[in-house]
């Protein structure tokens, strides 16, 4: 297969600069990391040979892991591992990582799946470890932009239980799974970083 047979999304080559540097701050120098949502594997790889010194975990659900496997297999260099099924609500690996990443995943699963997915990764996160979380966010029950507007009535029109989550109540879900929020990174197109660490 072709590098233009590739999944791709042009979202991931926008924003994984900006990620990348935030990353670059937040994330220890070596250990390992779970990627939550790695679809395309865009991210992953890009990252994985930016930070050299992390081994680095693909996941995703079932039905994107061909795809993911196929960049992996083209692009991916020694410190990436085979990527593994997760689903927040069901399937969960048994191994302790140092820092979980997940992107433009909190808005389209419900509610449920949302909390599921905060305790999934306390179980799985090492005490100190960090989250990093990156996707568009309101703030006090308020869009922050009318484009993130336009995009929540987007999704809602798809799927009424998707939808941006509010930075207040995935700072409390946090508390409630042994994280607390570190901080909150402004992104490039109305984005943010929310880092949380594992108490």
């Amino acid at each position: 297969m072709s590098e233009e047979q590739l999944p791709f999304a042009p979202a991931c080559e926008r924003n994984k600069q900006p990620i990348l540097e935030v990353l670059r701050r937040v994330l220890p120098q070596s250990g390992t990391v779970l990627e939550i949502g790695s679809c395309t594997g865009q991210h992953l790889v890009f990252f994985a040979n930016e930070l050299p010194g992390l081994e680095w975990q693909p996941s995703d659900q079932a039905e994107y892991l061909p795809g993911l496997n196929l960049r992996l297999e083209q692009e991916a260099g020694s410190n990436v591992h085979p990527a593994i099924v997760l689903d927040v609500a069901s399937d969960w690996p048994t191994s302790r990582f140092d820092a979980v990443i997940s992107a433009n995943t909190a808005h389209i699963m419900d509610w449920p799946e949302v909390v599921c997915m905060f305790d999934g990764v306390s179980r799985v996160l090492l005490p100190g470890g960090v989250f990093a979380l990156y996707g568009p966010f309101n703030e006090n029950g308020e869009f922050t932009s009318a484009s993130n507007q336009a995009f929540d009535q987007d999704l809602k029109s798809r799927d009424p239980r998707m939808g941006i989550r509010d930075r207040k109540d995935l700072e409390t879900l946090a508390t409630n799974h042994q994280m607390s929020l570190e901080q909150k990174v402004a992104m490039p197109a109305n984005n943010q970083v929310l880092v949380f660490r594992r108490v």
